[in-house]
């Protein structure tokens, strides 16, 4: 009878598991989502002061601050959605370097961890979720 419920026992407690990092990675997912679209895309999309001063002393204008602020809302939507997740977190990841960059460049290196930081989440999801990249690919090719 042991031999018999052991192999249940270890399969559950790897089912439990797995469901947990789902779960996390999911929050990490939402997470992610709520900072790319409220704290990021929002002052940017509203010309807020904060986001409209770094734009303006790039030389990158209003037309920059609003094209960055879509693009970020954009990934914060499509980290939602589940055939987009994986693409989402590696087009913000591009972001996210560029925004290294420029922070290095132009500003001096001032809050140049930020992007970094979210790289590590970033790089998480779009490599978890790396199996939805690959359906959306299969589905692009059979409609083209």
């Amino acid at each position: 009878m042991s031999e018999t419920t052991a192999p249940l026992g270890a399969a559950h407690a790897t089912t439990a598991r797995g469901r947990s990092v789902r779960v996390a990675l999911r929050a990490v997912q939402v997470l992610l989502a709520l900072f790319f679209a409220v704290a990021s895309a929002l002052p940017k999309l509203i010309a807020h002061s904060s986001a409209v001063e770094p734009f303006e002393q790039m030389g990158w204008g209003s037309a920059g601050m609003y094209t960055i602020g879509a693009l970020e809302l954009a990934g914060a939507v499509a980290l939602l959605l589940p055939l987009l997740q994986s693409v989402a977190a590696l087009a913000l990841s591009g972001l996210m370097a560029g925004a290294f960059v420029v922070q290095l460049t132009a500003f001096d290196g001032e809050n140049a961890a930020t992007p970094l930081i979210l790289l590590v989440p970033l790089a998480l999801v779009a490599r978890a979720r790396r199996g939805h990249t690959a359906e959306l690919l299969r589905r692009v090719l059979r409609t083209a």
